[in-house]
């Protein structure tokens, strides 16, 4: 399995490309602000071809490039329809602080000409890897996670994780859309069941795995020992 991660944009979201090999079709995770070109860069050193364009939340430093990407490959964009409305509508999903950095510029934002909608559980087979998707919510309502077998280096799966975990955090849950509570039920139920061989490739920061998590993570600590009844301070600033 061949992938290429990438920071892009002021917020520094990574970006990846997977696919199965060089010369293959391939899928685009999260093409954030500034993407686009990093994109074409990994696509024309390993002669790919985008497919799809997968999206684990509809926060605009997620989502910038989607449009752009999809439209110049003609692949199809895949997003949970709780955070659809986000391709046309990013400002419903954004902090005061992105809002005032963005006033000013000429921003035009529009669904790409192809859009599917992802389901919790649901298998996606594309460019010959196969997807499992999670929903979890809770950084917005519409987050979901993508694991795909990896079976390499004694590595069972990857996990596109967004801004759901971090190396040593979790996503914030103070913008539109965010729960403090769901998201914790999200880790509980969609983090803490995993496989601690799963590497976790998040949307910002170091790659990890959840047996790493598992055993440092305080958020993920405090969950295992059943003292998470109710919210603690804010997590990770990081994304929006």
């Amino acid at each position: 399995m061949l992938i290429a991660g990438f920071p892009a944009g002021p917020w520094g979201t990574n970006c990846y490309v997977a696919a199965t090999g060089p010369g293959t079709e391939c899928v685009v995770i999260d093409p954030g602000k500034d993407a686009a070109p990093g994109v074409a860069d990994v696509v024309r050193e390993h002669g790919l071809k985008p497919v799809a364009v997968l999206v684990t939340h509809g926060h605009v430093d997620h989502m910038w490039c989607v449009a752009p990407v999809a439209g110049t490959y003609d692949a199809t964009a895949w997003i949970h329809p709780d955070d659809r409305h986000l391709l046309a509508n990013p400002m419903a999903g954004m902090s005061r602080e992105t809002t005032q950095m963005l006033l000013g510029g000429h921003y035009t934002f529009a669904e790409p000409d192809r859009v599917e909608e992802l389901a919790d559980g649901q298998d996606l087979e594309l460019a010959g890897l196969t997807f499992t998707v999670d929903h979890t919510p809770g950084h917005t309502r519409g987050s979901v996670t993508f694991r795909a077998p990896y079976e390499q280096q004694e590595i069972s799966q990857v996990m596109f994780s967004g801004d759901l975990l971090f190396q040593g955090s979790i996503g914030r849950t103070d913008l539109p859309g965010g729960d403090h509570p769901t998201m914790l039920h999200s880790l509980r139920t969609k983090v803490l069941t995993l496989a601690d061989d799963i590497v976790v490739l998040p949307g910002h920061g170091d790659q990890t795995s959840i047996g790493r998590e598992r055993a440092t993570n305080p958020f993920l600590l405090e969950l295992q020992d059943e003292r998470a009844a109710g919210p603690r301070g804010s997590a990770s600033t990081r994304g929006l």
